[in-house]
Formats: structure tokens, sequence, C-alpha cells
């Protein structure tokens, strides 16, 4: 596919109102975020109701994120031909309508038939949202992205805390997640009108898929990167702090609460670091500060130095998948197409980042192996920035005044 870049340049457009059109976008991250999270806060539930080994587990949730990649790479063509408002609106009802499937499988098979239906609507719908979202930014001439993913986030927690307030209340598993898939449901139809397409869609002959230019395979290749790392953090941060702080066990898990707390806090005040320090920057700057992160979780393993170091891996990832996603999106005549493919390269290296760290880990011990992580990030720092900002396209200039760095 030809790099077609699209300058950020404000744009009143005569598609809606742009504050009505904003929060739409924002509800969608948010049901998405938070029907994730309450699926999270069930997985154990649904383990032990079907008596799972730890492995047999695993390859299920492996098929969930089969589903969303393949998914992914069908959604870019499905929001250029039908127009990406109404791809979201409808893969949102998708979404709502496959999450409590999971709850109700009643073997294996079933339940790896379900999880692939709910990874496929989360897949498609993630990057038709995000395709969004990249076309509303290019029209209001200013970064947003990373408030919509701030949204995300927020749901994700919301939706963590609704299942463990459900699960306390006593309800079932199935009741764990019909509840807020109903909940969704009615925040999904609230945000359909607001959901209107920036531009025409493109028709059935520009349907197709499309490989990607060579802009689009950079942003593809530090997506993957960043992914990579953050899938790796969530899967092993607790391992690892359960083997280094033995006398602490019960203490381990606070590193990765360290890391998605900083990485929420810090997506909320991304669009400004955005604005003031420009992405490539941000890109930069994000990656010294995970590695630094890494070196000291690494380097000084204790409750206190392992918190500060996972938050500033946190810090650093924050808005690094947002900024991605928007130069993907600028980087293509429509944006979901960019987006889809950087979007399937990202969680390509969610799903492989875990096992990754794994297989080093049996080779040279899990410390070398995470070390492998802080690598990576010094090489972002380094380069990754010239990836975002393809020949030609505007970007932001920086402004004296510090913010909080931007990062996923």
């Amino acid at each position: 596919m030809a790099s077609m870049p699209i300058p950020l340049t404000p744009s009143r457009g005569a598609f809606g109102k742009p504050v009505a059109e904003r929060l739409a976008t924002t509800a969608m991250f948010l049901v998405n975020g938070l029907g994730i999270g309450a699926w999270a806060v069930e997985i154990p539930r649904i383990k032990d109701r079907l008596a799972l080994t730890e492995a047999a587990l695993g390859s299920a949730l492996f098929v969930f994120a089969l589903g969303a990649i393949l998914a992914m790479a069908l959604s870019g063509p499905l929001a250029r031909r039908f127009g990406s408002g109404r791809t979201t609106r409808w893969l949102g009802f998708a979404f709502v309508l496959t999450l409590p499937l999971p709850a109700l499988a009643p073997g294996y098979g079933p339940l790896c038939a379900a999880l692939f239906t709910l990874g496929a609507a989360s897949g498609a719908l993630d990057v038709s949202m995000n395709g969004h979202a990249s076309g509303l930014e290019t029209r209001r001439g200013t970064p947003v992205m990373s408030s919509f993913h701030a949204a995300w986030s927020l749901g994700g927690l919301l939706g963590a805390g609704l299942g463990a307030a459900l699960q306390g209340a006593g309800q079932g598993v199935a009741a764990g997640l019909a509840w807020p898939a109903l909940l969704l449901g009615g925040l999904a139809a609230a945000a359909a009108p607001g959901l209107r397409d920036g531009q025409a869609p493109a028709g059935p002959s520009a349907a197709g898929l499309a490989l990607p230019s060579a802009a689009v395979a950079k942003l593809a290749a530090l997506a993957f990167t960043c992914m990579m790392v953050e899938g790796a953090v969530g899967d092993w941060s607790a391992v690892f702090l359960r083997a280094a702080l033995p006398a602490r066990a019960g203490a381990a898990a606070l590193g990765y609460a360290a890391f998605a707390l900083a990485m929420a806090a810090c997506r909320v005040v991304g669009d400004a670091s955005v604005r003031r320090l420009g992405t490539r920057t941000v890109i930069a700057l994000g990656g010294l500060l995970a590695a630094v992160g890494f070196a000291l979780v690494l380097g000084l393993p204790s409750v206190a130095t392992a918190c500060a170091g996972f938050a500033l891996v946190g810090f650093g990832l924050a808005n690094m998948v947002p900024v991605i996603f928007s130069a993907a999106g600028r980087s293509t005549e429509v944006p979901a197409a960019g987006i889809a493919m950087a979007a399937t390269a990202g969680y390509a290296g969610l799903l492989v980042g875990p096992p990754l760290i794994g297989f080093g880990a049996g080779l040279v011990g899990l410390r070398l192996a995470l070390g492998g992580l802080l690598a990576a990030m010094a090489g972002v720092a380094l380069v990754g920035g010239r990836a975002v900002i393809p020949p030609g396209t505007a970007h932001p200039p920086p402004s004296p005044r510090p913010a909080c760095p931007a990062g996923d």
C-alpha cells in the first residue's frame, strides 16, 4: 500500500459535533477495556469450573490471541469499505454479544471456540476504534490518541473492579460476564450516534488486503517490540520478584501494580506530552525511561526499587502505542488500514513476548532473559523515534515546558 502521509492540520469538518464524536469514541475504548477487565477476573473461576490444567488454560488463551490477530488483518479493509464509524459501531455490539460466551462453555473445546470468537471481536474492534480515533485526531489537528488509550486503561481497572464486586456478591461465572455485557451494550448504544465517518467509504474495489509500505513496516516493527515488552512484564514481573525476593513473596505483585498504575496515569497526560515534546522525543524518552526502569529492577531487586523500576517502565511504555498507531494511521489513505498492520504486529509481539522470555530463561536464566527487554528498550530509545515521522509528515513542535513522557 502506498504511503500517504496526512499532516495534522486543523479541520472544521462536517461530520458531527467534535465534542460528541470524541465522547463517543472515548466510550468505545471504555467498552473494550471494561469488557477485557471483566473477562480477566473470571479466568480463574472458568479454569476451576472446567478443571483445566495450566497448559490447557494457556492454550485456550493462545486461541483468544490468535482470533484477535487474524481479525485485525481483516478489520482494516472493513473500515475502508464501510467507514470507520459504522464499522466501530457494529464491532462494538459484536464484542458485547460475544463477551458472555466463555462463561457458557461446557468444556475445553467449546471454550476455545468461544475465546476465538471473543478474541476476534475484540481484536477487530481494537483496530477499528483506533483507526476511527486516528481519523478524528487528523481532523482535529491535535494529538488526542493517548486520551483514548487512557480510557481503555481506566475501563480495564473498572471492569476488574466490577467483576470482583460481582464475585463478592456471590454471583456466578455467567452473571460475572452477563452483567458487564448488559452495561456495555447500553454504553455502546449511547455512543453509536456519535460515531460518524470523517470520509466517505472507499467502496468494494478498495477493500482488499494490501502489503504495508516501508513507513508502516517500520512502525509495525516498533509496535511489535513495545508490546512484546509489555506482555513480558505482565507475565513475568511477579515471577521474577518472587524468585528475587523469597522472603517477601507476597509483595511480588506490587511490581506489576506499579507498572499498570503508572501506565494509566501517564496516558492521561500523554496528549499534552506529544504536543510539547513531539513524537520523536516521546518515543526516544519513553524507551530511555523503560531501559532505566529495567536496569533498576534487575540491578537492585527489592520491593522499593522494583516498584520504582516497574513504574518507570510503565511511564516509558504508556503512550508509545498511541503514538505508533497515530503515525500508522497518518501513513495510509484510510487510517484503519495502517493501524491494522501496526496492531497486528503489536499483538503478535504481545503473544510472543512471554514465551520468548520463558525460552530464554531456560537457556540463560530469568535475569539475563529479562535483560533482553532492557536492550530492546535501549534500542527503541536510540532509533525508534525515526519511525514515527515519515518524510513530509508534519509533527507538533516541542515546547520548553516539561511534561510526562509518552509511551504505549
